[in-house]
Formats: structure tokens, C-alpha cells, sequence
């Protein structure tokens, strides 16, 4: 790992879970979609813990059939091991696990809709499949990434929307195969907990990003930065009105490590940040004045049905309940973390664009 706005984030993270990680001390952790933005996240920071923190280094395998995903962080070695697997068939696994995190999954619209099917799969035989291999393992916990997407389009009163709210989804909609199978993830997680004692603990991500993210994912943060290096307007479907909030990578991880190794089995968490819920035209002009407004903001229809004619209107987290029995704290602003991501991109994909410099001299915390 040689990107510096990565080193940065995974010592953050470290550090912000220090007493908490050394229950991984000596243990086993499995990883499914290890190769994706969330995977990697958690294989770097594993990694870290291993050389600069536990006792005894935890030993990492990771599950990934790379349908999104595209490589591995770091390369395989006595302590890390990767599998090349579809989690919707099952697996069998000779190594004693200490701790699953479920995080395959195809989140992006894009490919959600390309890949229609197989996102049902993974989300709900895939999820399935790994908790059958906890109860078999006798796991001491295992989380799950369902996704705020289970909300739907949350009634204006429920939002800030908390855990207790049902939801508002279509359940034959064009986000449907995903938000519903993420319902359904959850539904068995609870079952396992009901019926196998299996310590199941459930989070919903709210509008995670950061180093790591596929430039071509199609979610809004790296289409605006692709957009804006490629020399294209920045794309604002429809009217930009609809809202949402942003929760940097950092943050995110620190709630989902906090939340896995923890003791509130059978519960549900939001994770993501709660201030500054932010309209995608707003968001447009936060990028562009970042780039020192340089570029220029286009209104276009969205891509596909998912944007065109199911964009939820708003969605912000309710964090009172992960605030208050794990003292979680989102910390990264929306401006920073965006020139964090942009940071990293520059870096990673030798972006050559004269836009590049703009941001040379931004100032930005290191978290």
C-alpha cells in the first residue's frame, strides 16, 4: 500500500478501534466481497492491526468472485488467503472462523440493474450460505451489510429515519431486487439469531465513499469526479432537490468494526453521518468549487429507471442508537472527504488532467 490518502485512513481507523481490536487477537476473520470498496477497506485494516497492533495477528480470508470487484489491496501471505467463490452456491471451509463480515453485495444501481438476478442471489443465498457456515463454525459474531436502500423513501416525518422505521419500498419497483433482498438478508439474519443462537448483528450504510470506489461505479460522488476529469460537465439528474448524506470511508469503518465487535447480537445499526444532508445540486457545487469552479454543472435525465423513477427523495440517519451504546462519532465533513477521494484518484490512476493541480493546495485534515 503505497497511496498516501489510503496509509492516512487505514491508521485512522486503526486507531480509532484500538481497544476494541484486541479481540482479534490470535482469531480467524472471513471476509465476503473482500475485492470491493467495503472488502478492501477491511483487509487493509486487518493487515495493519496484524503488523502494528494485535499480539497475535488475526488470520484473514477473503471470499470474492469478482463480478465488481476488481483486485485485492494487498497480496496473499501466512495471514491472508483469498478464495475466488460465488457466495450464492455453498462453500465448505476446513479453517475454524472466529468472525464473518457479510459484505458481498452489488450496491451501485448501475450494475444492480445489469446484474438484476445474481444481486438477489448474493444477497439472500449468499447471505444464507454464510450463515449456515456460522452456526456450523460457532462464530463469535457476524455482521451483515444490509444497506439504508431498506428504507425506500422514507415519509418526510421519519427522517431523520431511525432502525425502528418499516420502511417505504416497492417491492416490484426498479430498485426493488436490490432493497428487497436486502430485507430479506436481514430476515434471515434474525431467524439464525431466533433459531440458532447465531450472533448475527446488522448494519445499514448510509451513502458510504472514499478511496477505493470504482471511478465507473455510478454512484454520485465518483460519477462527479470521473465526469469532472474526463473534461464533462458534472451531472445532476433531474432537478438535484432530492437529498442525501455522506459518510467517509474512515468513519464508516470505525462504526462497522465497532458494531462487529461488539456484544448486541440480534441488533440493528444505522451507520453513516448526520450532519449535513445535502441536495445533489449543492453537492454539484461543492465539487466545483472545490476545482475552484472550473467546471461546469449540467442537468440530464438519469442513466437508467433506478435514478430516472426511483430516486429516493431524502435520506439521513437517525445515529441516536449506535451513538449511544457503541460512542460512535462521525468526524470527516463532506468537502474534506471529497478531496480526500479526489486525492487518492490523482494518485492511484495517474490522472493527468490540468484539473489536477487545482486541488494541489487544498488544505484537508488527516482525520
Amino acid at each position: 500500500m503505497k497511496n498516501k490518502i489510503l496509509i492516512e485512513d487505514i491508521r485512522a481507523i486503526a486507531e480509532s478501534i484500538s481497544s476494541e481490536s484486541r479481540k482479534l487477537n490470535g482469531k480467524t476473520v472471513l471476509i465476503t466481497g473482500g475485492a470491493g470498496f467495503l472488502g478492501k477497506y477491511f483487509i487493509l485494516t486487518l493487515d495493519y492491526l496484524n503488523k502494528n497492533v494485535l499480539e497475535k495477528p488475526c488470520k484473514i480470508i477473503s471470499i470474492d468472485n469478482f463480478i465488481t470487484g476488481l483486485n485485492y489491496p494487498i497480496g496473499e501471505n501466512s495471514n491472508f488467503k483469498t478464495i475466488k467463490h460465488d457466495v450464492s452456491k455453498p462453500i465448505k471451509i476446513d479453517d475454524d472462523i472466529d468472525f464473518i463480515i457479510s459484505a458481498a453485495g452489488i450496491a451501485s444501481p448501475e450494475f444492480y440493474r445489469k446484474f438484476v438476478i445474481e444481486t438477489i442471489d448474493v444477497a439472500v443465498l449468499g447471505t444464507k450460505n454464510m450463515l449456515e457456515l456460522a452456526k456450523r463454525k460457532k462464530v463469535e459474531s457476524f455482521i451483515f451489510f444490509s444497506s439504508s436502500e431498506v428504507y425506500g423513501d422514507p415519509d418526510p416525518q421519519f427522517i431523520p429515519t431511525p432502525e425502528t422505521y418499516f420502511g417505504n419500498v416497492s417491492c416490484i419497483g426498479p430498485r426493488a431486487n436490490y432493497d428487497e433482498s436486502k430485507r430479506l438478508g436481514e430476515t434471515l439474519c434474525i431467524s439464525y439469531r431466533q433459531t440458532h443462537k447465531v450472533p448475527v448483528k446488522i448494519v445499514r450504510p448510509f451513502n458510504v465513499y472514499g478511496p477505493g470506489m470504482r471511478l465507473d461505479d455510478y454512484r454520485v460522488i465518483p460519477n462527479f469526479i470521473s465526469n469532472v476529469f474526463k473534461g464533462n460537465s458534472i451531472p445532476v439528474y433531474g432537478t438535484g432537490n432530492n437529498t442525501r448524506t455522506f459518510c467517509y470511508a474512515t468513519d464508516a469503518l470505525t462504526g462497522f468494526f465497532k458494531v462487529l465487535l461488539s456484544d448486541y447480537n440480534g441488533e440493528v445499526f444505522n451507520v453513516g453521518n448526520d450532519n449535513n444532508e445535502i441536495s445533489m445540486l449543492a453537492l454539484a457545487k461543492t465539487v466545483a468549487d472545490i476545482f475552484d469552479n472550473n467546471v461546469k454543472i449540467g442537468y440530464v435525465s438519469g442513466p437508467i429507471d433506478a435514478y430516472a423513477e426511483a430516486d429516493p427523495k431524502r435520506r439521513c440517519p437517525d445515529l441516536s442508537k449506535i451513538k449511544t451504546m457503541l460512542g460512535y462519532k462521525p468526524k470527516v465533513d463532506i468537502t474534506t472527504g471529497i478531496i480526500r477521494f479526489i486525492r487518492w484518484a490523482i494518485e492511484e490512476f495517474n490522472i493527468k488532467s490540468p484539473l489536477a493541480s487545482v486541488i494541489k493546495d487544498k488544505e484537508i485534515e488527516t482525520n
